[in-house]
């Protein structure tokens, strides 16, 4: 079963991909943490990454496409995925169709996580405290937010007319929001 959720920085992803991989026993593809991974490589496009994150935009397609064509290509992961924070632009959806196509896979259930800017505040505060991520500046993630907001309409649009696409609460506690997850699974 592949799987997105999708929704603003902050908006739980991370943490519904998690337990989705621990009920389900799949795979999280988390566009951030392969990015992160470029980042403490090193690697040339870790560099051109962090130019990206520091001025509060995205990164853009080509990089995250190229990353993760090597993931939906893995046969071991093979109708198995989480896709956690991709796709976030109508470009890359379009891509994901495209690969998932090529690998003769489908997207089962596409979960919209809605959250609003006061509870996306009160995470990355936390967050930025437990976890010490380099990306959770308050000001970095109010400039992803915004650019959210501007960049994923369209993509919004395009996953929301389809029959698998669920519309939830994100603004709720986590267990109300697995127990949500759960019954739309039917597990």
């Amino acid at each position: 079963m592949n799987i997105i959720l999708f929704g603003p920085p902050g908006a739980g992803k991370g943490t519904q991909a998690k337990f989705l991989v621990k009920i389900l026993n799949n795979f999280q593809v988390s566009t951030g943490d392969m990015l992160r991974d470029e980042i403490k490589k090193d690697t040339e496009i870790g560099k051109r990454i962090i130019s990206f994150m520091n001025e509060g935009k995205f990164v853009n397609d080509e990089i995250v496409d190229s990353l993760m064509k090597k993931v939906v290509f893995d046969s071991t992961k093979k109708g198995k995925l989480i896709f956690d924070g991709y796709p976030r632009t109508i470009d890359q959806a379009k891509n994901l169709d495209l690969l998932l196509s090529e690998t003769e896979q489908q997207i089962d259930f596409i979960f919209f996580l809605n959250v609003n800017k006061e509870t996306i505040i009160k995470r990355i505060e936390k967050r930025k405290t437990e976890e010490k991520r380099s990306d959770d500046d308050l000001d970095i993630i109010l400039k992803r937010y915004d650019t959210y907001l501007k960049t994923t309409s369209p993509v919004l649009e395009y996953y929301s007319s389809k029959q698998n696409f669920y519309k939830l609460d994100g603004n709720q506690e986590i267990d109300q929001i697995n127990k949500q997850i759960k019954a739309f699974l039917k597990l």
